[in-house]
């Protein structure tokens, strides 16, 4: 009797055994299952973490997050940009049905049996998955933002009253190429949703080049100058040109173009004279003679240059022959410059024609501004482009190298007064200057110079002549020239 009791108790312990395994395994069944309602606690969307959230509270989390606004910053200026105002928007179904598929998409009985033993299934993070409109985040760029925060460049501006220009101010634009890709990073980021635009500085640049011809006049008119004053500027990069005739507050017509005495100036048009003359091995007598011409400013070079190697009778009129042939109407040479020299010939140009202003010039020598500022621009043209009309009009007489040569030795003219004095120590300006005195009292009635200055921003030519029918009194003229040259040079390096 005790042993069948024995056997009766092992069996219902075996059954107790299973039924309480089949309930351990039930109960464990119905864990794994709702587990798999949610997903994981590693699993991420778009770098939002997810785990154990239901699918639809999973959705209302990535809403929540990607809806939020993107901070932008313009400098200290802060713009809360709604992605849905740039059609941005979740592809919320194709990153759940990935999820879900990275949750539901094992072996069951192989995920149950890693859940009994409580492993850890590695799940691969949902990548982002939305689109936006590239238009209409530009369109917002272009439309909103730019012409609210954007800041246009201020040029400088002439200072009224001196030779210097108040700094203009730079400029900011927001670069929107780079904007637009930073933003939509942005966009797709769950937690940086903050960009600081990219901005682009404008370069304030120089002012009109009609606000530096203001300047000039205001100059002559601070310094109450009651002649005549005659300027001609020539940008060497853009061709712009300031050209002027300008007496005692009132500005005349430069066309035509109005007659000076040319005096030592026209030394430029007998130099290139000579090099139409003279060829390659050149006679070291020719070029001293040039030399001196141009750099102690001496007559009598002058006259030998073109005795010797021009012609010996008739050397001035060959000059005025080739200037008229490079166009230049109202420049010529009609004698010698020793004294007692003869008129050879007598010329009337345009601009000693005029009725309405006169500077009572030289019948032996005469020049504009323009004229010498065109043929100075030749010089320049044919030595660093190899062109122009020097080149055109003599082609086997002058050369690129001649040109670069002339130019030369016009550097070596140096002086301490008018163009140079406008210019710092060390400035490189090519140039020939020249004055008339009364040949009864010994006043100086015009005073010029004409150049090609070089700058690192841009190399240009400046004319200036004065005339005065009874006295320019030399001090109070050569500071006034070199204060124009001065603007010019202080218009072409402001910082």
């Amino acid at each position: 009797m005790r042993i069948r009791r024995s056997g009766s108790i092992l069996r219902w312990i075996s059954v107790g055994s299973l039924v309480l395994a089949i309930i351990l395994l039930a109960v464990q069944l119905i864990m794994f299952s709702r587990s798999r309602i949610t997903y994981p606690a590693n699993m991420t969307i778009a770098g939002v973490p997810v785990g154990g959230l239901t699918r639809d509270l999973a959705a209302s989390r990535l809403l929540e997050v990607f809806n939020e606004p993107i901070e932008l910053h313009y400098q200290e200026a802060t713009i809360q940009l709604d992605p849905p105002v740039v059609g941005f928007e979740l592809n919320l179904e194709s990153m759940l049905a990935t999820a879900d598929l990275a949750r539901t998409g094992g072996q069951f009985w192989t995920e149950f049996w890693g859940f009994m033993w409580n492993e850890e299934k590695q799940i691969e993070p949902v990548p982002m998955d939305a689109s936006f409109s590239e238009s209409l985040l530009r369109s917002y760029l272009e439309s909103e933002i730019a012409p609210r925060y954007d800041q246009a460049a201020v040029a400088a501006r002439p200072q009224v009253g001196s030779t210097e220009f108040q700094p203009g101010q730079a400029g900011t634009t927001i670069d929107i190429s780079r904007a637009v890709i930073q933003i939509e990073n942005a966009l797709e980021s769950p937690t940086s949703r903050v960009v600081n635009l990219p901005l682009q500085e404008s370069d304030p640049g120089r002012p009109a080049f009609a606000n530096l011809e203001i300047l000039l006049k205001q100059i002559l008119d601070v310094a109450e100058f009651d002649g005549i004053a005659g300027l001609y500027l020539h940008d060497l990069q853009t061709s712009q040109e300031i050209h002027f005739l300008y007496s005692d507050g009132v500005d005349y017509p430069t066309e035509p173009d109005l007659a000076f005495t040319a005096s030592s100036i026209i030394k430029i048009p007998i130099m290139i004279t000579g090099y139409v003359h003279i060829a390659e091995p050149y006679p070291t007598e020719a070029l001293n003679l040039i030399s001196g011409m141009i750099e102690q400013s001496g007559n009598d070079p002058a006259d030998w240059l073109l005795e010797q190697y021009v012609n010996q009778q008739a050397g001035p009129l060959v000059v005025t022959n080739y200037m008229e042939e490079l166009g230049l109407k109202n420049t010529f040479l009609a004698g010698y410059f020793y004294y007692g020299a003869p008129l050879l010939a007598y010329y009337t140009t345009p601009g000693d024609s005029r009725e309405d202003l006169n500077t009572n010039p030289d019948p032996y020598n005469q020049t504009t501004p323009s004229d010498i500022g065109m043929l100075l621009t030749d010089l320049y043209t044919c030595a660093n482009n190899n062109g122009g009309a020097l080149l055109a009009v003599f082609p086997d007489e002058i050369t690129q190298k001649e040109c670069v040569d002339m130019i030369d030795t016009l550097t070596r003219n140096h002086t301490p007064f008018l163009l140079e004095a406008g210019a710092p120590d060390g400035t490189t300006i090519a140039h020939k200057h020249g004055w008339v005195s009364d040949v009864t009292t010994g006043a100086i009635t015009t005073i010029g110079d004409a150049g090609i200055v070089y700058t690192p921003a841009g190399d240009y030519v400046l004319v200036i002549y004065f005339n005065h029918p009874t006295q320019l009194v030399w001090d109070p003229m050569s500071k006034l020239m070199a204060d124009l040259a001065q603007a010019v040079y202080n218009y072409y390096t402001i910082d």
